[in-house]
């Protein structure tokens, strides 16, 4: 290579780290401004971990009651929070300090790829840079403010979007990892729960979802899949099963009307899991 080609090449490489380093600066210090910050993870899809990350963002914002709640919906390719939460409407407003979020029910701050794209149909075809492209983004250049708790919707697996997000923010306070009670699901969901160890995110504790069939008749509580998976792996792991949630006709419906479950059926006994789940993640940060 000649030299003025390996000057180029040197050049090339030094603007780029500066830009990342910059971008970097700003991913700081908008992060400082936010409490805590918990992801919600599986390694396989399927799961109901969207569903998981509204009603307990719904719990926690009717818990403190601040408005100070925010949700990324870090699922790029299959982004389902604005829907699950009625406001696929909304846009992101932009302004000289960046880029703001769209606000959801009880005040919820929320980003996701789908307000960026112009109709349903609209695939997003992209390889891995780009996806972790706009996740740093949606980290360093919308204006999130001051929170208490943002919780980070991952896409199922342990790829480019989990590792964008984790190396990316300075310190993630731990993460919620849900599980279905099935060994299918134990086997690939152990890999998450082995992902987050590797790379030195606490586990806050696992959520088994789908536990059961909640009768809306009785109220009792038939076992449909088999259960234990949740138990297993918190067992193996040595943390915390945070919570067992039975399948509930009322969870679909609500998520299908935008408006979860928690929020539109607050005494329901699926609801006060998800308060309980909650109170021990707060308990389990120094909140409670």
């Amino acid at each position: 290579m000649e030299m003025a080609e390996r000057e180029k090449l040197e050049e090339a490489q030094r603007k780029m780290l500066e830009t990342y380093r910059k971008e970097q600066e700003r991913i700081d210090a908008s992060m400082r401004k936010i409490k805590h910050k918990i992801l919600v993870m599986s390694g396989k899809g399927g799961v109901g971990k969207s569903t998981v990350t509204v009603n307990l963002a719904i719990a926690l914002a009717k818990r403190r009651g601040n408005g100070k709640i925010g949700i990324l919906d870090a699922d790029i390719t299959g982004p389902s929070i604005p829907k699950m939460l009625g406001i696929r409407s909304e846009k992101l407003s932009t302004g000289p300090a960046g880029v703001f979020p769209a606000i959801g029910p009880l005040g919820i701050r929320v980003v996701s790829m789908d307000f960026l794209l112009p109709s349903d149909e609209t695939p997003v075809i992209w390889r891995g840079p780009l996806k972790a492209t706009a996740i740093r983004q949606f980290l360093g250049e919308v204006v999130w403010g001051e929170l208490d708790y943002l919780l980070i919707d991952l896409p199922p697996g342990t790829g480019d979007e989990a590792l964008t997000v984790i190396q990316s923010i300075p310190k993630v306070d731990g993460a919620i990892i849900v599980t279905i009670p099935s060994e299918v699901s134990e086997l690939v969901v152990k890999k998450a729960l082995g992902f987050a160890k590797r790379l030195g995110v606490p586990i806050l504790g696992i959520v088994e979802n789908m536990a059961g069939f909640l009768c809306p008749n009785c109220g009792a509580i038939h076992e449909v899949l088999r259960s234990g998976a949740g138990e297993r792996m918190a067992k193996e792991a040595g943390v915390k099963l945070l919570g067992k949630i039975p399948l509930d006709p009322r969870v679909s419906e609500s998520s299908d009307l935008g408006v979860p479950l928690v929020d539109r059926y607050p005494d329901s006994p699926v609801a006060k899991i998800f308060e309980e789940i909650v109170l021990e993640v707060e308990r389990q940060l120094g909140e409670a």
